[in-house]
């Protein structure tokens, strides 16, 4: 069993389109010869994958996350779906069953959401399905007479009384070091280790860098003879990349809501900042978070980096770029920020990120996370820091496009 009950499958070789990466991207069309050329701009989804029928047009970040929103919803994984998939023979754009009963559902969750909701996403594959290929039609009396798991909806609403989310955030910055102290950062450069979803290459070096305002990569380099690749994240204010080489798409540019992800997480390395990085804000009720359950494969390797505790938490909620929601959870305790829980875009619904902090440490007089949880719909990174320092050079390289890989 992996994260949250999704399945994986032990997949090996080059052929392994796992969950370390955006593991399902191919569920309506396969991959063409276009994507192996220099991408000079933006590819949208039917430019760069063959067969794609339903979901035309729209960038390649935000049909990702649409087939990640699939695999969640019914549990499946790529070869669920694709022909070979997972083997050296998979033939992505090849029709199965599945792929066409897939396009006929995206189809019908559009004509119920337009008909009957004003085209707000309001149903979604996850409103019937919830883990299951067939959604369950008929109630259970043990979930009538049981007890009832609460899940909060996505969008919080402003109930009168609350702390405001100025003073929410005021803590936040007096917590992290001062306004005065957290002005002079303009820089981070840390290193660790890193352990994909599923914990293929094994343990990985981890370097994030960051400069304010608004630039951060994480880049990870796994063991050669692993045969994993490197996986990077960069944003330099502008652009941002994306590179899981395990992944049926190696490289990507973000232009859809991924990229205003991006940005979100950039700005957010700079504590001092948080007034300005979101607008609309209101908070929520104080709630109880707890971290991420983690695999074996994940927990057995970073001994110490994934955590099994229960926080109280005040809730703050806004909209970053082109409406992308986001909501930040904050330690009651210490007023740290320990949870952001992003919502990307895509066709049938709101796609989630979710970046958990722990561990915060002193590092020239501001509180930095030390421990780091990554995690997407098809996967996450556990990151175990072991240094970090402030206003030191950054190369400016980092940002950008990813260099090419080194030969193996």
């Amino acid at each position: 069993m992996t994260l949250s009950g999704h399945r994986m499958r032990p997949w090996s070789g080059r052929g392994m389109l796992a969950a370390t990466g955006i593991a399902v991207a191919g569920l309506i069309g396969g991959l063409t010869a276009a994507q192996t050329a220099p991408q000079e701009k933006p590819l949208l989804s039917d430019q760069v994958f063959k067969n794609v029928q339903v979901l035309k047009g729209i960038p390649v970040d935000e049909f990702l996350g649409t087939m990640g929103i699939m695999a969640a919803a019914l549990q499946f994984d790529c070869s669920d779906c694709h022909v070979n998939a997972g083997t050296a023979n998979v033939d992505w754009p090849a029709d199965t069953p599945r792929k066409i009963m897939a396009r006929r559902m995206v189809s019908m969750v559009a004509t119920i959401n337009q008909n009957n909701f004003g085209g707000r996403q309001l149903v979604t594959c996850w409103t019937c399905h919830r883990n299951r290929d067939k959604p369950l039609v008929t109630p259970t009396l043990a979930t009538i007479y049981g007890t009832p798991t609460v899940e909060p909806d996505d969008v919080i609403t402003q109930i009168p009384g609350l702390d405001s989310p100025a003073s929410i955030f005021d803590r936040y910055i007096q917590a992290s070091g001062g306004p005065q102290r957290l002005a002079g950062l303009t820089s981070i450069s840390a290193k660790g280790t890193a352990v994909g979803f599923g914990g293929f290459g094994g343990d990985g070096a981890v370097e994030i860098v960051a400069r304010a305002p608004d630039k951060r990569s994480t880049i990870i380099l796994f063991k050669a003879e692993t045969n994993r690749g490197d996986q990077i994240r960069t944003y330099d204010g502008r652009t941002g990349w994306v590179r899981t080489p395990l992944n049926v798409v190696g490289e990507f540019q973000l232009i859809g809501s991924d990229l205003d992800g991006a940005r979100v997480d950039a700005q957010l390395s700079f504590p001092g900042q948080i007034k300005t990085i979101l607008t609309n804000l209101k908070s929520g009720p104080p709630t109880t978070i707890t971290d991420l359950p983690a695999p074996t494969s994940q927990s057995s390797v970073l001994q110490g980096a994934i955590g099994n505790q229960n926080h109280i938490v005040d809730v703050v909620q806004g909209t970053g770029p082109r409406g992308l929601l986001v909501t930040l959870y904050f330690d009651q305790q210490t007023g740290l920020l320990l949870r952001e829980l992003r919502y990307g875009l895509s066709p049938i619904g709101r796609v989630p990120t979710q970046i958990d902090f722990a561990d915060y440490r002193d590092v020239n007089g501001i509180k930095l996370p030390f421990r780091i949880t990554y995690a997407w719909l098809d996967g996450r990174d556990a990151i175990l820091l072991n240094e970090i320092q402030t206003n030191v050079p950054v190369d400016e390289a980092k940002f950008g496009r990813p260099a090419p890989l080194k030969p193996q």
